[in-house]
């Protein structure tokens, strides 16, 4: 019995104790290995310990930078699965922020919890990163929370960027919102809920009043099941966020648990202020190449509000590309042409602006 039980207890032990790894780089030759690299690694940035993810099968090729959506919302393992068949033609940096996954403990600093200081962790991030792998600069890519302190880091400071781009590029908060409520009701209406219209008219339209930040987790979870999310799920991502999270090798038992301590903390800190963003007033201009990646059917950043702002901005150079079977995670739903037209379309026009031979 006392065996049994002890057995037990190892297993639970060994279970939460088990540090994170990522996976060696996969079909590399031994001289090869030398210039890869798979790496879990805790630096400071902004006065706080965070985590970053680094994968290539060369250092030498352009660092590409992921930015999570959220706020709060941690794809280290979900990106990494996603990536992986670009390894060999970018050097992937994943980053855990401040008060999310990984780097949850930062949130404790709660006066470093907020927009600018984000914007700083990014630009300081990228400088480490240029430092690092002796780089001019780098790729940095945003996906809707991390789209607008993105674009806000790259507005700073473009000497440190090659090229930006936005996945469900968030633009005017506020109306942004009130487009997705809007489009939620028409959807709980035409599918005769009554249960989800009771609940949307009594929320009432965006900004929320009261429980703000319930409503809000209320009408994403409504929204999800229209496919506003996911396209074509009645569950919105949860099924693809959990899968990556019981499957990931970069989390341990404490990280999971981290890892929705940090979606509901960040959101109820940081929500109140990107409300009052509206990058049609604050980033008019981009001094860099500008992609949009953009879900057809996304209605959690519509993509039409996303759209309206990709012809608004000004930037020498912009390509929008539309996911016919997306809504809010393009680079999920449809990974395999994510990562083609980061391979044929915008590894090429970066080499091409570095001076360096296609070949």
């Amino acid at each position: 019995m006392f065996i049994v039980l002890g057995f037990i207890v190892g297993i639970i032990l060994i279970i939460i104790f088990k540090p994170g790894y990522t996976p060696s780089i996969k079909n590399v030759t031994v001289a090869q290995q030398q210039k890869s690299i798979a790496e879990l690694k805790k630096i400071s940035i902004g006065n706080s310990l965070q985590w970053i993810m680094i994968r290539s099968e060369n250092i030498d090729n352009p660092i590409l930078v992921f930015v999570h959506g959220g706020p709060g919302t941690s794809q280290l393992t979900q990106i990494r699965n996603n990536t992986q068949p670009i390894e060999k033609y970018f050097t992937i940096v994943n980053w855990d922020q401040r008060g999310t996954g990984k780097s949850y403990s930062a949130i404790f600093d709660e006066s470093r919890m907020h927009i600018d200081q984000f914007v700083s962790d990014i630009n300081e991030l990228s400088e480490y990163l240029t430092k690092r792998f002796n780089k001019n600069k780098i790729i940095l890519a945003g996906h809707s929370w991390g789209s607008v302190i993105s674009m806000l880091a790259v507005s700073k400071r473009p000497e440190l960027y090659s090229a930006y781009i936005g996945i469900s590029q968030m633009s005017n908060m506020m109306e942004s919102e009130k487009i997705s409520y809007e489009w939620t009701l028409q959807q709980a209406k035409l599918s005769n809920d009554m249960d989800a219209i009771k609940k949307l008219v009594d929320m009432g339209i965006p900004p929320y009043q009261g429980a703000w930040r319930k409503k809000f987790m209320l009408q994403r979870r409504i929204l999800g099941k229209y496919g506003g999310e996911y396209c074509g799920s009645k569950i919105g991502a949860f099924g693809s966020v959990i899968k990556n999270l019981v499957l990931s090798t970069e989390y341990t038992f404490v990280d999971r648990i981290n890892f929705f301590r940090g979606i509901f903390d960040s959101v109820e800190l940081l929500f109140p202020e990107l409300m009052k963003i509206n990058l049609f007033e604050q980033v008019k201009e981009l001094k860099v190449p500008v992609w949009f990646m953009l879900g057809r059917h996304d209605f959690e950043v519509p993509s039409i509000l996303s759209a309206q702002y990709f012809d608004y901005l000004k930037a020498p150079d912009k390509k929008l590309y539309w996911f016919e079977n997306s809504s809010h995670l393009p680079n999920t739903e449809e990974s395999e042409l994510f990562n083609q037209i980061l391979v044929d379309k915008i590894l090429p026009t970066i080499k091409l602006s570095e001076g360096k031979s296609l070949g």
